[in-house]
Formats: C-alpha cells, structure tokens, sequence
C-alpha cells in the first residue's frame, strides 16, 4: 500500500526471498549487516531479501522502492544515471523507522533534525556528490552511512515538498525521455518551488560553497 501511494500504482513484481541464516543473507546480500537488500538484474527480474530482522512494513517499503524504480526506469538508467542518495532517500520516503511523519513538510523538518545531530550541527556534512555511488554511500563505519542516510532523507524530503504527488511519475517520465537526471529532477520541483521556497527553512545542502563557509 505504500508503495502504491507513492508510486501510484505498482509495476514490479519482486521474488521475496527470506532468509533464516546469516550465512544465506550474506550470501545474497554480500553481508550480515542490515535487515534487507534488493537485487536488480538487465533482464528484468528483481528480488527482495529479507532477514528475520526485515519482516516489517517498513523494510519491505524501503526495499520495494527500489525495485519499484528499477521496474519503471529501467536496470541500464536506473544503476547508471541515478544517484544513490537519491535511490535511498525515496526509499526513506516510504520507510518510518527514521522518520515516522506523514505530512512532506513535517517529514522534511524531522529529516533536518536528524541530519542536524548526525552531522554536529552542520560540523560533519556529507555533500551529495560524496554519496552519489554506491561505494561513496555505504564504504564508512555505521555514522558516515547514517550521515549518508539522513542527507538523502533530508534532500529528497525536500524535493518531494517542492515536486508534490506527480513528481516521482514526472521525473521518470522526463528522464525516459533522455533528459538527464539532474534537468528531470530540478524540472519537477520547478512549479511549486516558487511557493514553498520561502516556507520552508533552507535546505543546508543546496547552499553554495561560499555560503556554506559563512554559515
């Protein structure tokens, strides 16, 4: 039901594979760590994993998200043009273990807050650039991938407030059309930025350099 929301209906159809053993998670995952991953293949077919930790609504979301974005944009675009911050952090949108606000603005808010202690007030930030792959993303110990989490969920958050319901489908559907990634993502959030943009308390990470250093 989530991801239906979100989405606005569902396209893909992951084979769930749960695991009983941490040698059988690894074994898909490529870890012990974290309660479940997702496995996108060229050919279409896609799987959640789950370990006994991952039996919960929230886990499932965030692991369908994923697949749900690879149904629609495609395995090529999807591992190739978008960035995994902001894979993640629609993720997050649909997962309430960091975050359990509903409402876009309250969830953006709350997302700030987190971002806010796991960087020390601003002290530690992870630029969006740093966590686009997949390796700048999770190769840390467990605070720089929280740090990682949280600018994700901030950003996106963020994004989601400014781009409404449609963005997601409105983002797809420009980028399925050769626009890139970050045309298609600023473009969606282009018609209710104007009114939103002076509501909402910036958002540290779209600072620019030179104000970020005077802040």
């Amino acid at each position: 039901m989530r991801v239906d929301s979100f989405y606005q209906g569902t396209k893909a159809t992951p084979t769930f594979i749960i695991c009983s053993t941490q040698e059988q998670y690894k074994k898909y995952c490529s870890s012990t760590e974290g309660a479940g991953c997702s496995i996108g293949t060229p050919w279409g077919s896609s799987y959640v994993i789950l370990n006994a930790q991952g039996l919960n609504a929230d886990v499932i979301s965030h692991e369908m998200s994923h697949t749900e974005l690879l149904a629609r944009l495609g395995w090529w675009k999807t591992t190739t043009e978008i960035p995994q911050w902001f894979n993640e952090g629609l993720a997050l949108m649909l997962d309430r273990r960091f975050v359990s606000n509903r409402d876009p603005v309250g969830r953006y808010l709350d997302y700030m807050d987190e971002w806010s202690y796991y960087t020390g007030g601003g002290e530690q930030v992870l630029e969006l650039k740093d966590i686009t792959s997949i390796k700048g993303f999770f190769n840390g110990g467990q605070r720089h991938v929280m740090r990682a989490y949280m600018s994700a969920g901030m950003e996106v958050s963020y994004w989601a407030v400014l781009s409404g319901k449609e963005g997601i489908n409105q983002l797809i559907s420009e980028m399925k059309t050769g626009k890139s990634f970050e045309e298609s993502y600023h473009n969606s959030e282009r018609i209710r930025a104007r009114r939103y943009f002076k509501k909402l308390p910036t958002n540290p990470l779209r600072f620019q350099d030179s104000k970020k250093m005077a802040e």
